[in-house]
């Protein structure tokens, strides 16, 4: 049977999702802002889940229709057949979101969708599910504009970048899909050298390293669609068997991170060693501006300090110069991207960018803009001062 769903997903990332869920066998693809909407069997919502980078969540869409009134809301959340799709043992959760919306309150439209999915249940079970905010067995999330009411029931569960492979991060940690994501709209494919020379707790490399020994993302956890009374166990056991024959060995890769501070190098190896792909990239503790390139052409990419959460701005107006310069002399024939919130990186570090892609890092509104370093830009802008060229800026954690 075919049904529909919705993917959320990064502001900006959804043309790359779209792409990701045509290779997963989804149809009818439209993408909308914040998000991709597809139709598909529950084969297609299982292996989305499983093997999706770039999806925040997979929705299934149960009901959409016009409303006036909190009362329109309850009655069509009341009319579907809940005890179908689920046991009242089961915990849930009920988030609501809205554009335009002329009910005055979203708490209380909030607290009528929970009354009416309870008071179904206790109608026909005489018992009703307990409400959990942190650790709900089912999520349901509404959804209103001015005039239209759309309910889905999430088969994630916890959001999808959290992977189970992450155990320590830094401070201003990118999410796993929007590294993912970031990789996409890159072109990054294994087998071209890939440098992260600001890595953190290594978010980028995981996701790199993943793609490149073709890991399913979804390999390592569990997913609220296996509570599901609908839930298709065999068919679920052999897509993840799939996925495992799919993998490759896991060897060591032209995948390289480096960080100035020995902490965040140490919650990246910990964080590889983990995922079982400490093997596959190669780390070292280093300084951005006395680095070399690993290969005579790659991708270098990174989300640099930006003085929103790390950084400050006295020290960031010294480091941006430098590292233009030394993106100039060291990495000729190669393609650099960063991502920032900061307009005065890209002021500031003497670089025309070929691309300025917008993303959102969270609520964050950001670019990841593109550097094409030719050969001709070799030729050397001389540092004010030359003799502290290369001297460490140090960056507040």
């Amino acid at each position: 049977m075919i049904e529909r769903f919705f993917a959320p997903c990064p502001r900006g990332l959804e043309t790359v999702l779209a792409a990701e869920l045509e290779r997963l066998d989804a149809t009818s693809i439209q993408v909308l802002p914040g998000g991709v909407a597809f139709h598909g069997d529950w084969p297609t919502c299982y292996r989305a889940n499983l093997e999706s980078r770039i999806a925040s969540r997979i929705l299934w869409q149960i009901a959409k229709d016009q409303y006036r009134s909190e009362t329109d809301i309850y009655d069509l959340t009341h009319s579907l057949p809940w005890q179908n799709w689920f046991e009242p043992q089961l915990s849930i959760k009920v988030n609501l979101a809205a554009i335009k919306c002329p009910l005055r309150s979203l708490d209380f439209v909030t607290l009528r969708i929970k009354d009416a999915i309870c008071d179904k249940f206790r109608a026909i079970h005489g018992k009703r599910p307990d409400i959990d905010t942190v650790t709900p067995d089912m999520r349901i999330h509404g959804f209103l504009d001015a005039q239209e009411f759309t309910l889905y029931l999430d088969t994630s569960g916890e959001a999808l970048f959290k992977r189970g492979l992450r155990q320590t991060q830094g401070e201003a940690p990118l999410r796993e899909n929007l590294a993912a994501g970031i990789l996409a709209l890159i072109g990054w494919q294994p087998g071209t050298p890939l440098l992260d020379p600001m890595c953190g707790s290594g978010t980028l490399l995981l996701e790199a390293a993943q793609i490149a020994c073709r890991i399913s993302p979804g390999s390592g956890r569990q997913f609220a669609f296996e509570k599901l009374k609908l839930f298709d166990a065999r068919s679920w056991k052999k897509l993840k068997q799939a996925a495992t024959e799919h993998q490759h060995e896991r060897t060591l890769q032209f995948i390289y991170g480096s960080d100035l501070y020995g902490s965040a190098l140490a919650h990246a190896r910990n964080n590889l060693t983990t995922a079982g792909l400490a093997e596959c990239v190669t780390l070292k503790q280093a300084n951005i501006l006395e680095i070399s390139a690993p290969a005579e052409t790659g991708i270098l990419v990174s989300n640099p300090p930006y003085g929103v959460r790390i950084g400050d701005q006295q020290a960031l107006t010294e480091f941006y110069p430098r590292l233009g310069d030394v993106l100039k002399q060291r990495f000729s024939g190669w393609r650099a991207f960063l991502l920032t919130a900061d307009s005065l990186l890209a002021k500031s570090i003497r670089l025309t960018p070929s691309r300025r892609i917008p993303l959102f890092n969270g609520a964050l509104e950001c670019r990841l803009l593109e550097y094409r370093l030719i050969a001709g830009s070799m030729r050397r802008a001389k540092p004010s001062n030359e003799s502290n060229a290369n001297q460490p800026v140090t960056l507040k954690q």
